[in-house]
């Protein structure tokens, strides 16, 4: 443990107290209710024998407790390396920001630079500079110009915007197609924006915005389908956004989105086994391996496992190392940890 956690009796009046000092050290989960809290949640206070105190959100989920809704136990951590930044930027997200800012709010910017990392695998910056990549993003979904979708994105340079919006997905913001089969949109999780791709019949694709392969796996699906790339929403587009906003908010652990793979016919196939994990639970690459019938093809099926392209719906995240480790995750490790972790309150 990484915090040696005091007696319940001192736990308890750190909660009635809303003791800020032990948010993000201690968790209280309530038998009366089933839920945990942090104990700074706003929420009444329940009974001291109701009490049951915990260090982590993953041993809360293991006692069978769900996250609260008020108080978000399993959102961002308050240590003001990470909160200041954040709330700085979720009121300025437009903002360019710099390592001069965070100097100005008394933050050391290579310790921000080193924590972000670590949190959430991209630094501060490139967070911020997702953000306005966003904003962007819906210019163009609303039909605006490229010009004004880059001013928006706070670009000063033409050529910086179109550099940045074809790292991001591998297409020029001028190379959009209005007619497009395919529609590309931005969606926001608890666990960092997703891009989406999908015509009016199946999901093509759901990523992470900051995943490297992004392009890659987008210039895939498009040479595949021979069609063209547009941004908007479809119905499953629609569709999509809800179900994963059930299934964060603990009320939906399978998805009923038809999904279009763009594997071969054994990546296909790992694909489908995936789908098939049970929420809450996890698997290693020899059991995935044995469950297609093909126990000595442990390796491809890892390959299969990491070349997904939509994420959380076709749940490589279950799938860990047969020594328990969590193994590689092209979304980052930090989010295969926090997948796991809620999805405990589903087995």
């Amino acid at each position: 443990m990484l915090f040696a956690l005091p007696d319940d009796e001192t736990l308890y009046q750190a909660l009635v107290t809303r003791d800020s000092a032990y948010d993000g050290r201690a968790l209280v989960g309530v038998t009366s209710t089933g839920i945990f809290c942090r104990l700074t949640c706003p929420a009444r206070n329940p009974l001291p024998k109701n009490c049951r105190f915990f260090e982590t959100a993953a041993e809360c989920l293991e006692a069978g407790f769900r996250p609260c809704k008020r108080c978000h136990p399993l959102g961002q951590s308050n240590d003001p390396i990470i909160a200041k930044p954040l709330k700085a930027l979720d009121t300025d997200p437009l903002r360019r920001w710099s390592e001069d800012d965070l100097t100005d709010m008394g933050l050391d910017p290579s310790t921000v630079r080193r924590t972000f990392k670590r949190q959430f695998g991209i630094t501060f910056l490139e967070m911020a500079r997702l953000r306005r990549l966003k904003h962007g993003f819906r210019d163009l979904a609303d039909g605006k110009r490229v010009i004004d979708a880059q001013l928006t994105a706070g670009f000063d340079s033409p050529a910086a915007f179109r550099t940045a919006f074809a790292k991001l997905l591998g297409v020029a913001p001028g190379s959009f197609a209005t007619d497009a089969m395919l529609k590309a949109d931005w969606i926001e999780t608890p666990l960092g924006p997703m891009i989406m791709v999908a015509d009016q019949r199946c999901l093509h694709l759901l990523e992470f915005a900051d995943r490297k392969a992004l392009p890659t796996e987008l210039q895939k699906i498009l040479k595949n389908t021979k069609g063209s790339l547009g941004i908007g929403r479809t119905q499953i587009t629609d569709q999509t956004e809800l179900e994963l906003t059930e299934f964060f908010s603990g009320k939906r652990a399978n998805f009923g989105i038809p999904l279009a793979l763009h594997g071969t016919d054994f990546t296909n196939t790992v694909w489908r086994a995936l789908q098939e994990i049970p929420a809450g639970t996890t698997c290693s690459y020899l059991d995935l391996a044995k469950s297609i019938d093909r126990p000595t093809a442990t390796r491809a099926v890892a390959r299969a496992n990491g070349a997904n392209q939509i994420a959380l719906i076709i749940s490589c995240h279950r799938v860990i190392g047969a020594d328990g480790s969590l193994t590689g995750y092209g979304g980052g490790l930090w989010r295969k940890q926090k997948l796991i972790a809620l999805e405990k309150q589903y087995a």
